[in-house]
């Protein structure tokens, strides 16, 4: 199956992960201009009137720079909406994404088709995030247009499944639109991502360290100075598990190697563990970061990013 037409010309194969709290107007524009769908959630625009005022800069911003600049056209921007009962501004923040016709939807926490038809109905496409091949599934029936394939190792909430394993099973049936998140954080795995049938490669940690990105700057150092081994696997913090930062979870005196389970029928996403909240206190991050070494503007990550997946093609039609 051909890939839709928004996401068919991308210079390099990467989509950036809607971020929650981080991403933002100014690190999506910044993702775009150099090649890649730049997203971040709708909840990121707080109260909910901002999210009006930030789709209006986005896509004016983007509408001025392929003006400006037709040899070199922006990749399309996303938005993610949050579709768990549990998202009070669904209805209102669809309502915004309609208005800017936004161009890609990535939907999470459960597949809906009243979503789906209503992002259809402006011309846009639903990317649908899981983390199993029976979600997979679950979410192409219900009218989903492509997958977003959650592995181990991803940051924030993530699967157990090995990427090998989960894109294998989902290739078996589905030949649309693909991605694959968990630990990619450098171009030669931007590469190993399509050699195991993925079209996109969905990178999120690495782009907390850049200057656009609204974190922490202590966020941001925690990320350039741990490594795969300072990832936690817990759903303590929102009812659903997923990899966060050692570091951050001893800052806010609880101790990583003995984390109680949380109950997942309590599902939140601002809450957390006492006065620590998921993602404000306790920061989510995947296993990719040993490849994060300084904090740099998001156009220069691409740029390093492309540079190496170049290199990397060449090795193998090398044969090295």
């Amino acid at each position: 199956m051909p890939l839709p037409a928004v996401l068919s010309k991308l210079p390099l194969p990467i989509i950036g992960s809607p971020l929650f709290i981080i991403s933002n107007p100014k690190l999506v524009i910044e993702q775009c201009k150099a090649g890649v769908v730049g997203s971040m959630p709708s909840l990121n625009a707080r109260p909910a009137s901002q999210l009006d005022e930030w789709l209006a800069e986005i896509t004016e911003t983007l509408a001025a720079w392929n003006r400006d600049h037709p040899e070199q056209p922006a990749a399309p921007f996303a938005i993610n909406q949050i579709v768990h009962k549990t998202n009070d501004r669904l209805e209102h923040d669809m309502q915004v994404c309609a208005k800017y016709k936004v161009p890609i939807v990535i939907s999470s926490l459960g597949a809906r088709t009243d979503i789906n038809e209503a992002v259809h109905s402006w011309g846009g496409v639903v990317l649908h995030d899981i983390i199993t091949n029976a979600f997979a599934h679950k979410a192409i029936e219900k009218g989903a247009d492509g997958l977003i394939a959650v592995a181990s190792g991803a940051g924030g909430h993530a699967g157990t499944r090995s990427p090998f394993a989960l894109v294998q099973e989902i290739r078996e049936w589905f030949d649309g639109p693909l991605a694959l998140s968990g630990s990619i954080a450098t171009g030669g795995a931007v590469l190993a991502a399509q050699a195991m049938g993925a079209d996109f490669a969905y990178i999120g940690s690495a782009f907390i360290a850049t200057d656009e990105a609204r974190a922490a700057d202590d966020y941001k150092q925690m990320i350039v100075a741990s490594s795969s081994d300072d990832i936690v696997y817990s759903n303590l913090f929102t009812g659903v598990h997923g990899n966060y930062l050692r570091g951050s979870i001893v800052k806010a005196g609880l101790d990583p190697d003995n984390l109680p389970v949380s109950d997942a029928s309590k599902m939140s996403f601002g809450g957390g563990e006492g006065s620590k909240k998921a993602w404000k206190d306790i920061w989510g991050c995947g296993q990719g970061i040993g490849a994060v070494d300084q904090v740099m503007p998001a156009g220069q990550l691409i740029a390093r990013l492309k540079r190496e997946y170049d290199e990397a093609r060449q090795r193998v039609c090398a044969g090295r």
